[in-house]
């Protein structure tokens, strides 16, 4: 299938800002309700954000009869299977709110699981494919989801560079994006490691050519997302919640619409600031580029005609004449007008005889 999504971030260049996409990440906070996954779209619509981010998952594709649960899901379910029946919506459930995004103007992303799942997308007309951490290295997935012809967002927690290049690839060639993260919910703020976005350009696109991210699972640091922003990412995903003390695995580490809306309001203003990839002086500058810098200057007072020695001149503010860089080829050049001690220098002031 071609790709005909229109790119949805873009990394600053010489002439533009970042242009940074905020997710939403719903996920499974919806507690398999449809009418609060409703809910949390409109929220997330209404707090500035411009994607929102579904999974879609059965758990019976998913989990084999050993399969175990993290962590931090430990006490909210008797076992994996039971702990993710409860959170699923179906594919024809997620139709209406592909529906209610685009009228909401927010662009749809659903994370498949399985391969089953992939097909399932062909019928939901995304605009975005999203592939959790785990299966950054899961080859047949990311093959499958490169199939849709759809920007794919690719997680990198659990993972180590070396593990990557796979990933890395369908993001470039989809358009997409690698997306640092820590893969804990949630995340300790010294462990947010913001520097895997660094590491992640280095190896992977250091002239450019692949878009970078942060999926930011802390603990209610409204500015993580513009720290990511000023370190390189131009696509940032939050869980959005309804209620960060409901009972469900990804509460905790998520914000409710109204801190939500703060986040978005630091990552424009990190992406405002970061501004375009250049060193120029800039206008907002030239005054006082033309008041700090310094000129050659007049040590003494000097007559016309006369041939200027190095010990009779010296440099001092405004940067209007003769550059200081320009010092030394001032010296031994002669006089074509008289000037006092403390004047600055013109080149129309000298000559070489």
């Amino acid at each position: 299938m071609g790709h005909d999504t229109p790119l949805l971030f873009a990394p600053a260049d010489a002439e533009h800002p970042p242009r940074v996409m905020v997710i939403a990440e719903i996920g499974v906070n919806h507690d398999g309700d449809a009418n609060r996954a409703a809910q949390l779209i409109r929220s997330a619509a209404a707090v500035g954000a411009d994607a929102v981010k579904f999974q879609l998952f059965h758990p019976d594709r998913l989990l084999s009869n050993e399969a175990l649960l993290a962590g931090y899901q430990e006490g909210q379910a008797e076992d994996a299977k039971a702990l993710l029946s409860k959170l699923t919506l179906s594919v024809e459930q997620l139709k209406p709110l592909r529906a209610l995004a685009a009228s909401a103007g927010v662009r749809f992303i659903v994370t498949p699981f399985s391969l089953e799942d992939v097909d399932d997308l062909e019928t939901l007309g995304i605009d975005a494919v999203k592939i959790a951490s785990p299966d950054a290295v899961n080859t047949p997935l990311l093959d499958a989801a490169a199939a849709l012809g759809k920007p794919m967002l690719i997680s990198t927690g659990t993972c180590e560079l070396d593990e990557l290049s796979a990933a890395a690839e369908h993001a470039r060639t989809t358009r997409g994006a690698l997306l640092q993260c820590v893969s804990s919910y949630p995340t300790p703020e010294e462990e947010a490691g913001l520097g895997g976005i660094t590491a992640l350009r280095e190896r992977f696109a250091p002239e450019g050519g692949i878009a970078l991210g942060y999926s930011d699972h802390t603990n209610m640091w409204f500015n993580t997302g513009g720290f990511a922003v000023a370190a390189g990412a131009c696509v940032i995903e939050k869980h959005l919640t309804h209620d960060r003390k409901a009972l469900g695995p990804d509460h905790a580490a998520s914000l409710e619409p109204k801190h939500f809306k703060t986040y978005v309001s630091e990552v424009r203003r990190a992406a405002l600031m970061f501004g375009p990839v250049r060193k120029t002086c800039t206008d907002l500058e030239r005054d006082v580029q033309r008041v700090s810098r310094q000129s050659v200057c007049a040590a003494c007072d000097m007559p016309v005609g006369h041939m200027i020695r190095p010990h009779e001149i010296t440099v001092k503010r405004p940067g209007t004449g003769i550059p200081a860089a320009h010092l030394s080829l001032v010296e031994f050049k002669v006089l074509t007008r008289s000037v006092a001690s403390g004047e600055i220098l013109y080149p129309d002031d000298l000559t070489d005889s």
